[in-house]
């Protein structure tokens, strides 16, 4: 009896002696549950950490409420920061360095990640993030209608609006048109533009920006499309589904979520249109340690990456997320998983040409007044440049 209590004792004393490293995330469906799988076999391997995952809303959602934790001093140790918000949460001082944290990290490992996501974590000569979910917007189009139209996919913009409106009909329109700014921004950098300058200032009343809202515009006035803003976002999904708009532009990661709804079509997956020599923004977000962390739970959270990194564990991530995968060493993991349904790898190929998203702190502000132009643009019929110029005027107005 006094073996058992001194085992019991000596377990308990264990577990207490745990780390806990709370994670904060923004991820729901096959990809929710694929954190909380991860966390529980690598809280399984190992005695030291325990990590305790935790869905807190969207991107956005996630956001408020990590602001609010801040506020009160009771913020998670792990954070899942999208890309746009990531450089601001390094500028308030709110994210940790992990230059010496990850120094230890296997150079096999880091040689293996794809350079763009690697790289992105860095800022101001630092590094700040540790790659997780890294996507490309992609366009997702109504394979029968498009078939039975005789109709090709698009390639660049002039024929993307010839596509828009053959497909438009008395019941559905060709496109629908979410005013939301990463899908907006893939149609300014796929024509060679940016929504930031070189110097990081807003350009949303710049050449690109212009012509990318009044080709919206003018697809609009042809009877073409149905704009959605971003609280319409989950009618522009039923909109799709329910054959009311053939196309729509989305991030690859929202194809498992689609795959809940019963399709009466073949669904297509294509890459964005470019011009010669355009871009694609990518998307996702990187894990952020927050300030107040100790080095203790630090230590934790890049254990708990490094796990997550693992090529077994990226072949599922992407299976359950269809995310892109982020080391080269997982890729041939995959090759059954894209054989089974070649759209899928629609997303990673894109990555020859993607760019990073703007990494200017007022960025996740400015980004709101160009989605008011958007809106005010599509559902309103504010001419696109006069709604574009008042934006700019705001987004400059920040410091």
């Amino acid at each position: 009896m006094k073996r058992v209590l001194v085992w019991t004792m000596v377990f308990m004393g264990l577990s207490l002696a745990q780390v806990e490293v709370s994670f904060w995330h923004a991820m729901d469906g096959p990809a929710g549950r694929a954190i909380d799988e991860f966390a529980r076999e690598f809280n399984s391997r190992q005695r030291e950490y325990k990590v305790t995952p935790r869905y807190v809303g969207d991107y956005r959602e996630a956001e408020s409420k990590l602001v609010a934790a801040l506020r009160s001093g009771s913020g998670p140790t792990l954070y899942q920061a999208e890309v746009v918000f990531f450089p601001k949460l390094v500028a308030e001082g709110s994210a940790l360095a992990l230059d010496e944290a990850v120094a230890s990290v296997p150079k096999a490992l880091t040689d293996d990640l794809y350079e763009a996501a690697w790289d992105y974590g860095i800022v101001g000569g630092k590094r700040y993030g540790l790659p997780f979910n890294t996507s490309t917007p992609v366009l997702f189009f109504n394979e029968d209608q498009l078939r039975a139209k005789g109709l090709k996919v698009p390639g660049n913009w002039a024929e993307f609006g010839n596509v828009a409106r053959a497909l438009t009909s008395r019941s559905s329109k060709g496109f629908i048109a979410l005013s939301e700014s990463w899908t907006f921004e893939a149609m300014v950098t796929s024509r060679g533009g940016n929504l930031v300058t070189p110097s990081g200032r807003p350009a949303f009343s710049s050449k690109e920006v212009v012509e990318a809202l009044e080709f919206l515009q003018s697809l609009s006035k042809s009877g073409s499309i149905t704009a959605r803003n971003l609280a319409e976002s989950t009618f522009a999904q039923l909109d799709f589904v329910r054959t009311k708009g053939m196309m729509v532009f989305a991030s690859i990661a929202n194809w498992p979520a689609a795959e809940n709804f019963s399709f009466a079509f073949k669904l297509g997956v294509a890459p964005v249109p470019r011009e010669p020599g355009g871009k694609v923004p990518l998307g996702g977000a990187q894990l952020v340690v927050i300030k107040g962390a100790k080095p203790e739970e630090l230590r934790g959270a890049v254990e708990f990456w490094k796990y997550l990194m693992e090529p077994e564990v990226i072949a599922r991530w992407v299976q359950a997320s269809y995310y892109v995968p982020l080391r080269k060493s997982a890729t041939p993991l995959l090759e059954q998983f894209y054989r089974e349904n070649p759209y899928r790898k629609v997303a990673f190929e894109q990555i020859a040409y993607a760019q990073p998203r703007p990494r200017v702190p007022q960025f996740a502000t400015w980004r709101n007044f160009l989605e008011e132009a958007l809106e005010r643009a599509l559902k309103g019929g504010v001419p696109a440049r006069q709604a574009l110029e008042e934006a700019q005027r705001k987004a400059e107005a920040v410091r």
